[in-house]
């Protein structure tokens, strides 16, 4: 009888401390609702692109208008705006559920190690834009992003870094397949994300 107290206090001790040092109220629900999202944006701009008389699979050097620009960098604004909105949304109800605070050091430390590659991935994007390199975005974008998640992962669940790993992965690979940016999104934010998401739902739910 004593052992058994003495082990369910171990595993006490034990959530307590994950508790305080990693933020572990991530849902996976938020994973696929993001790339829900990424894949429906994904399929806009194809269609944007059909509009604009631009045959995207024909493997043809593209040359896009400012325009069109402008409206992909919208689209990709507003599909960031809803997968962060519905990863609140997942997080904080599961944050509720577990009796957990939302906000934190260990939420402020993990936003903190996730914005700082994110932040440095924007700007690098924003001198591509620049210059008209556009086909070094979605490399870029997918390889910074992946950075943020293994710079996160020290704060929060160890699965994230596998995600992380796998958008770096994606991203160099598209690096030698440039103008196939869309599709490479399709699989970094969209498909990735989605399997992600129920894995880790499946695995802490």
């Amino acid at each position: 009888m004593e052992s058994k107290n003495f082990h369910d206090d171990l595993s006490h001790i034990r959530t307590m401390m994950e508790r305080s040092s990693r933020f572990i109220s991530l849902s996976g629900l938020s994973g696929v609702f993001a790339g829900m999202a990424a894949l429906i944006g994904v399929t806009y701009v194809y269609f944007l692109f059909q509009r604009n008389g631009i045959d995207y699979f024909a493997g043809r050097k593209n040359i896009f208008q400012p325009e069109l620009i402008w409206h992909l960098i919208a689209v990709g604004i507003a599909v960031l705006v809803i997968a962060v909105l519905s990863g609140y949304f997942f997080t904080a109800r599961k944050s509720k559920e577990k009796n957990i605070k939302i906000w934190d050091k260990t939420t402020q430390r993990l936003l903190a190690n996730f914005a700082l590659p994110l932040f440095v991935g924007a700007i690098f994007c924003v001198a591509l834009l620049y210059h008209q390199l556009y086909v070094l975005i979605a490399p870029a974008t997918l390889i910074f992003y992946g950075l943020a998640l293994v710079s996160a992962e020290r704060y929060t669940l160890t699965d994230v870094k596998y995600l992380g790993f796998l958008e770096i992965f994606l991203g160099l690979i598209s690096l030698f397949f440039l103008g196939w940016g869309l599709v490479f999104w399709a699989v970094g934010f969209g498909i990735l994300h989605i399997i992600y998401g129920i894995v880790m739902y499946k695995k802490y739910k």
